[in-house]
């Protein structure tokens, strides 16, 4: 293998983390700003790039660094390396509610796709790129943007997702109809392209979107029930607005209701 072979295991329900347990001299790397806590035994170094190579020319660290810019993510990762003599273990979590999913690359064909945003941590050894969306339609309709997350290696990496994750194994040929905000990740084998609702009024009053996803097998694919833009959208439909008051949460009392209620 190429990466470190790192143990794991994932902790809680709706608001998960994951702890890796690390041998000596093993190393993870994640998002700045994932960590929980770790192990005193355990030593931090900021890296330039993704991580994949340690022999990696400046060039080629700049050149891995912008591509993660582009999906969102910051010029630098963490890496995590054991300098004990024993077992330690550094734990990451994921920034909002959700599931955090285990993927090992290795069994999934050495590649896979992912929404931006959507890494948290992986082996050393790793990398951690850009998908770019060659079909104009995807890019512009897919929800996802031209620009998706690409997971290579032969070892183990974590993405998060919000509200429960479905797994799904399509055949060769069996396709699926996902929202467009939903799709988590897929494996390198998956096509992606988008497939247009149709009929005025599924358009008009369908709430779906103007577009669904289409993912068509032989592959694996992950499916997110709670997209994080559509958390956010909840959020702020119901946050106090400027010379307005809180909306109400089903009550026909309207602002005597929130005095009642202490707010």
């Amino acid at each position: 293998m190429n990466t470190h072979e790192i143990d794991y295991r994932i902790i809680g329900e709706e608001m998960q983390c994951v702890e890796v347990e690390l041998d000596p001299q093993e190393t993870v790397i994640a998002e700045a700003g994932s960590l929980m806590y770790m192990d005193r035994d355990i030593q931090m170094e900021s890296i330039f790039g993704d991580g994949a190579k340690a022999t990696q020319s400046f060039m080629g660290k700049v050149f891995a660094a912008g591509k993660r810019v582009l999906t969102g993510e910051s010029l630098f990762m963490t890496a995590y390396t054991n300098a004990g003599s024993g077992k330690k273990q550094a734990t990451f979590a994921a920034p909002y509610p959700g599931k955090v999913i285990p993927m090992d690359l290795s069994l999934l064909g050495g590649r896979v796709v992912c929404q931006k945003d959507a890494f948290l941590c992986a082996a050393k050894g790793t990398s951690v790129g850009i998908e770019f969306q060659k079909r104009i339609g995807v890019g512009l309709f897919g929800g996802e943007g031209f620009i998706m997350q690409k997971l290579e290696g032969d070892g183990m990496a974590f993405v998060h997702a919000g509200g429960t994750i479905i797994e799904r194994t399509l055949n060769p040929g069996e396709s699926l109809k996902v929202d467009t905000g939903c799709i988590v990740a897929f494996t390198r084998e998956v096509d992606y392209d988008i497939e247009f609702v149709g009929g005025i009024k599924n358009t008009i009053f369908g709430g779906e979107g103007l577009f669904f996803a289409s993912l068509r097998g032989p592959g694996k694919v992950w499916i997110q029930s709670l997209p994080f833009s559509r958390l956010a959208d909840k959020i702020i439909s119901s946050a106090p607005k400027m010379g307005g008051n809180r909306k109400g949460e089903g009550s026909i009392l309207g602002g005597l209701g929130d005095l009642i209620d202490g707010n």
